[in-house]
């Protein structure tokens, strides 16, 4: 049998999330052991909740325990860099939410640190989990899909002063970007999970609906590596809320769910182009066998890869191309010029792309 694994998550708002989503469900693979968080009251509360005992408010604490394994990072993105680091020198396998770190500069800094570590990081992109999404990532990988030609990704939400009562939120120093960085991260690093490397980016970034100092309103227009062409474009000011990427492929077209928070968990629209596509497709995909969303599976394929069992399924690389391709965004809109991809330690923003009076 396969070890159950300690946990600590540090932060209890969003990692109440994590708790529910992907280690309730994973009960023979993990084990909240402990809570750590900075208000006293909401730890208290989601320790009643979930029967943890151990409640701690000062981090460096949970290092020194010897039956921690699993030290989950939820806390505002502005501490993230110094607890991944410090998590992964005491020899903890790490899970962080995004964005990982604040820098180009600070992700390569920590990839080096994996290099000698001995725990694993996995950092999270939940909405890459789920039927959906998983089905059609299966048929590009086939090769079934063919020559991508374009895409596009609409990341359509609703956010309004109470989100931003949040002391942390809307701020650069706390938040590092805003819906480009919190928001669309997400629906961004599933398109490039599923049609590769960027190129080129030209973007721009607009405050057009809070009275925050982060932004809520950006739009770009991509050269993909293959050569396919793409166009993203997100606010928060929508009255719905949808999410939806549509992918244009030689022998198919595919269109994500429009669910906001989950778009991977139903299935997708996959339109073949010709019945030989399709009964390519419908090979490839019979007996399909259920993939749960979000964290469940994401938390599952984590243990899998702790137990050596297959690969991680986020890895700090991936957090690296979302970052980039955010840096790449801010450089451009500021400079109204075209951004090349990658980016290394000659580019200006490398070290931080917030900008400098709010460092």
């Amino acid at each position: 049998m396969s070890r159950i694994l300690n946990v600590a998550v540090v932060g209890c708002g969003i990692g109440r999330s994590h708790i529910v989503e992907g280690y309730l469900p994973n009960a023979d693979k993990f084990k909240v052991l402990a809570l750590c968080d900075l208000d006293p009251e909401r730890l208290a509360k989601i320790g009643d909740e979930f029967g943890v005992e151990r409640r701690i408010t000062n981090f460096d604490d949970l290092l020194a325990m010897d039956d921690i394994d699993v030290i989950d990072v939820c806390t505002p993105p502005g501490v993230h860099f110094s607890m991944v680091t410090k998590a992964l020198a005491a020899g903890k396998h790490v899970v962080c939410e995004k964005p990982l770190v604040g820098s180009l500069e600070q992700i390569d800094q920590i990839v080096e640190a994996e290099k000698s570590a001995k725990g694993k990081l996995m950092p999270v992109f939940q909405y890459r989990f789920g039927d959906g999404i998983e089905q059609a990532k299966k048929i590009i990988d086939a090769g079934i899909a063919g020559k991508p030609y374009a895409g596009t990704v609409e990341t359509m939400w609703r956010r309004e002063a109470p989100y931003y009562a949040v002391p942390w939120r809307g701020k650069w120093k706390t938040e590092l970007g805003g819906v480009l960085m919190g928001h669309a991260i997400h629906p961004h690093d599933i398109f490039t999970y599923l049609m590769g490397d960027i190129s080129r980016v030209f973007g721009r970034v607009a405050t057009r609906v809070n009275p925050i100092e982060v932004e809520d309103t950006i739009s770009a227009s991509l050269e993909m590596k293959s050569g396919a062409l793409a166009s993203f474009t997100a606010t928060l000011g929508s009255v719905d809320e949808i999410t939806r990427i549509r992918l244009q492929f030689e022998n198919v077209t595919i269109e994500s769910d429009h669910a906001p928070y989950n778009p991977g968990k139903e299935l997708w629209k996959i339109l073949p182009r010709n019945d030989e596509v399709k009964a390519r497709i419908d090979a490839l995909l019979a007996n399909w066998q259920h993939v749960p969303s979000r964290f469940q599976t994401q938390m599952a394929r984590f243990h899998d890869a702790i137990e050596g069992k297959i690969a991680l399924p986020v890895t700090s690389a991936d957090s690296r191309r979302s970052l980039e391709l955010v840096t790449a965004f801010y450089h451009s809109s500021s400079t109204h010029q075209e951004v090349v991809l990658p980016l290394g330690p000659d580019h200006p923003l490398y070290k931080s792309w917030v900008p400098a009076e709010f460092r």
